[in-house]
Order: structure tokens, then sequence, then C-alpha cells
């Protein structure tokens, strides 16, 4: 059962800065994506940043030069490092994962969310 556990958010003033960490665990199998979506009161979960398997990244326009998304060498643990936050960045941050089981077979795993909260 792949698990994932994240921690760091909370509220901070706007300008400031957090970092996301998420630890995955339960699978032998490597991870072809890492990264986090973000929720915001009403409207629809959206993509923030990823870092593939072979550590390229993605990040969201609105969130590119700001954030930045990175994971550990045994590729357990991936982290967003968010700076510069605004009250926009305010959202419930989820941590995905998608697995490769190989033969062209993934699945993506979920987080439990972490709020996130940029005062003005």
């Amino acid at each position: 059962q792949v698990k994932l556990v994240e921690s760091g958010g909370g509220l901070v003033q706007g300008g400031g800065s957090l970092r996301l960490s998420c630890a995955v665990s339960g699978s032998s199998f490597p991870y072809s994506r890492m990264g986090w979506y973000r929720q915001a009161p009403g409207k629809e979960r959206e993509l923030v940043a990823f870092i593939y398997r072979d550590g390229s990244t993605n990040y969201a326009a609105s969130v590119k030069g700001r954030f930045t998304v990175s994971r550990d060498n045994a590729q357990s643990t991936v982290y967003l490092q968010m700076s510069s936050l605004k009250p926009e960045d305010t959202a419930v941050y989820y941590c995905n994962v998608v697995v490769d089981y190989g033969s062209g077979s993934t699945m993506g795993y979920w987080g439990q969310g972490t709020q996130v909260t940029v005062s003005s």
C-alpha cells in the first residue's frame, strides 16, 4: 500500500516562504513522477509542480520562478519550496506520485492534503 504523508503547511505573510514535504512509502516500483497539486476554495484542483524520474521538472505558469520542486536521493521524499508567496497561493496542497508498475501500467496516489494560507 503506497502511503503519502505531507507536512509543512501553515500560515505565512505575503512575501514569505514555506517548504512542504511529502514522505512516500510502500512501493518497490519506481515513481514516474512526484509532485504537487493544490485546490483553493471553490476552485478545481490544479497542478503546481512535478519532478520526473529523469529529474526534469514542470511548473504551473503561476508559480514558475517562485516555487521549486525537488526530491531526495532515495526518491522517497518530495519537497516544494515556496517563496514570494501571495494570497492567491492559499489552498490545500496535495502531494501526488505516479507509480510505474511496468508494461505501461501506472497508478497515481494522493496525500491527505496540507493547508497553506497566505495573508495579505
